[in-house]
C-alpha cells in the first residue's frame, strides 16, 4: 500500500488540505481529489502544456511536479484566473479572437499567457511565440492565440488581475 500524506496549500487563494499518495502528480491530485478539472492532462509528460498552472509565481507542467511539492506553497489554476467581475482579460481576449477550439490546450495557454504579461507586459509577437512554445494545439494554429496576447499586452491590461 502508497503511503500517504497531508498536504497544506494555497489553491487559488484558499487554504486547501489534502491527502495524496507521495507519487501523486499535482495534475491528478487537482483533477481527481478535489474536483479541478479545468486543467487538463494532454500528454502526461511536460510536452504539450496542457496541464500549466503557477506554483509560486512560477509557470509550472503539474503533470511533473509531484502533488506533495505544493506543500506550503501557492498554486494557481485556470479556476482562478477569472476575476470578481468576470473574466480576466486574456479569457476575453481568448474569445474575442476565437483563440480556442476544442479546449484542451486553452487552459494551459491562458495560464501561460497570464504569467508571461505578469513578468512582461508589453511582449513583441516573437517573445509571445517563443513563450508559447510549450503549449501545443492540434486545432487552432496559433496566430488567433498570439494576436490574443498582444492585444491585451496593447490595451495595459497585462496586470490586471496579477
Amino acid at each position: 500500500m502508497a503511503k500517504k500524506v497531508m498536504v497544506q496549500t494555497v489553491i487559488n487563494n484558499d487554504d486547501t488540505t489534502f491527502v495524496c499518495e507521495t507519487r501523486q502528480t499535482l495534475l491528478e491530485v487537482l483533477r481527481d481529489e478535489l474536483g479541478m478539472t479545468g486543467t487538463k492532462e494532454g500528454c502526461g509528460n511536460g510536452n504539450c502544456g496542457a496541464c500549466n498552472v503557477m506554483l509560486d509565481g512560477v509557470l509550472v507542467n503539474s503533470c511533473l511536479v509531484l502533488a506533495v511539492e505544493a506543500e506550503g506553497r501557492t498554486v494557481t489554476t485556470i479556476e482562478g484566473v477569472a476575476e470578481a467581475e468576470g473574466l480576466h482579460p486574456i479569457q476575453q481576449a481568448f474569445l474575442e479572437h476565437a483563440a480556442l477550439q476544442c479546449g484542451i490546450c486553452t487552459p494551459g495557454f491562458i495560464i501561460s499567457s497570464k504569467a508571461l504579461l505578469e513578468q512582461n507586459p508589453n511582449p513583441s509577437e516573437h517573445d509571445v511565440r517563443l513563450w508559447l512554445a510549450g503549449n501545443l494545439c492540434r486545432c487552432t494554429g496559433y496566430d488567433k492565440i498570439v494576436r490574443a496576447v498582444l492585444d491585451v499586452a496593447s490595451a495595459g491590461q497585462a496586470k490586471a488581475g496579477a
